[in-house]
């Protein structure tokens, strides 16, 4: 008589999507909605390092007109981000990039945050085994208004090699969100601004185009912090925790999850842009190159433009570029391009090229 017990296998596990199981104009209702609350701020602080005043402090934000400090913007992106990684990303290769990024309403403690994602471009690769998937995900709160909303591109898996190719569709998208359209709280008030609460003194006024800003702090971040980190935003992205599977890989150990670089260059970059008050887009990113635990960030920015807002003479709006660098300091890298077999490329320490734009206290006319 055996004592083999037979047992009947089967699967119920949602292995997410792969390249082919995209389809052009598909729309995902992404699960898990997500209820803010304090804890989640200070644990992004600190893993992150965050000081930007608005964030900080209930003082700062209620006499600027706000009933309490929003949570940071950053924070509020990647937890509405994480709920589109399950059926957008976790299978994928990398994320590529992001372009037109509006933040459209400040988020509180307190807020329920559930994302929709519609397919607006797919490509696969010449090699037959990925493409890239391009998506416009919309983040609303509890009262069904918009509070964010962004492209972003990632190149994902195919299982089925054999699938067929999709029709090539790249969408149009815009350089930047123009200060026309960006979304101002009409409560704002930043007239009696008072730059002692950020020890900065500079405001909008003082910064001018084509400035470069190497901030001079930077943080090394383990593999304990940026885990930590990628499940604080549930996003469940099998490459940053899977270091089996990982070594396995090209890159042969986890990667960090490229949002957290944009917290990590943000909070450094407090240094010399210390009156920012809040960002208001990110108008175009890419992931240059892969970061890894151990690695230390160093971060510097350019001021691409500065802008009126419209009906507005209490704050002004500057279009800045972060470059975040990997195991060098921000002044020893010149150019974030270097020219391998004729071709321009990314120098392999830039790991971050952000283009984004914040509001800003003006100086009384």
């Amino acid at each position: 008589m055996s004592n083999t017990t037979n047992k009947m296998t089967t699967s119920k596990i949602n292995a997410g999507n792969f390249f082919e199981d995209f389809h052009l104009n598909q729309v995902i209702h992404h699960a898990t909605p997500r209820t803010i609350a304090e804890g989640e701020m200070a644990l992004y602080i600190a893993l992150t390092g965050a000081r930007q005043v608005l964030h900080s402090a209930d003082t700062v934000a209620q006499s600027l007109g706000y009933n309490a400090r929003p949570v940071d913007d950053l924070l509020a992106f990647h937890i509405a981000f994480g709920k589109t990684v399950p059926d957008i990303s976790v299978n994928a290769v990398a994320n590529l990039g992001y372009a037109d990024v509006r933040f459209l309403q400040p988020v509180h403690i307190g807020d329920t945050l559930s994302t929709t994602s519609t397919v607006i471009g797919l490509k696969q690769n010449s090699n037959g085994k990925s493409g890239v998937v391009y998506v416009r995900s919309v983040s609303i709160n509890q009262l069904q208004q918009s509070v964010l909303s962004w492209v972003r591109w990632v190149m994902v898996h195919k299982n089925n090699l054999d699938a067929p190719a999709p029709e090539t569709v790249v969408p149009n998208l815009p350089s930047h969100v123009p200060a026309e359209e960006l979304s101002v709280p009409n409560f704002l008030d930043a007239r009696k601004f008072n730059t002692a609460v950020t020890g900065g003194q500079y405001l909008w006024n003082d910064y001018a185009i084509g400035e470069r800003i190497n901030h001079p702090a930077g943080m090394t971040i383990s593999d304990t912090d940026h885990t930590l980190a990628t499940k604080l935003y549930q996003n469940n992205a099998r490459l940053h925790f899977d270091d089996l599977m990982m070594k396995k890989t090209a890159f042969g150990r986890r990667l960090m999850y490229g949002g957290h670089i944009i917290s990590l260059c943000r909070a450094l970059s407090n240094d010399g842009l210390e009156n920012a008050l809040c960002i208001v887009a990110i108008n175009g990113g890419t992931h240059c190159n892969p970061s890894f635990g151990d690695d230390t960030i160093y971060t510097w920015t350019e001021v691409l433009d500065k802008w009126d807002v419209p009906n507005r003479s209490d704050v002004g709006a500057l279009r800045l570029r972060m470059v975040g660098v990997k195991n060098m300091p921000a002044d020893a890298l010149e150019s974030t391009q270097i020219t391998t077999d004729g071709k321009q490329t990314y120098h392999p320490n830039v790991v971050l090229d952000l283009d984004y734009t914040v509001l800003m206290p003006r100086k009384p006319n």
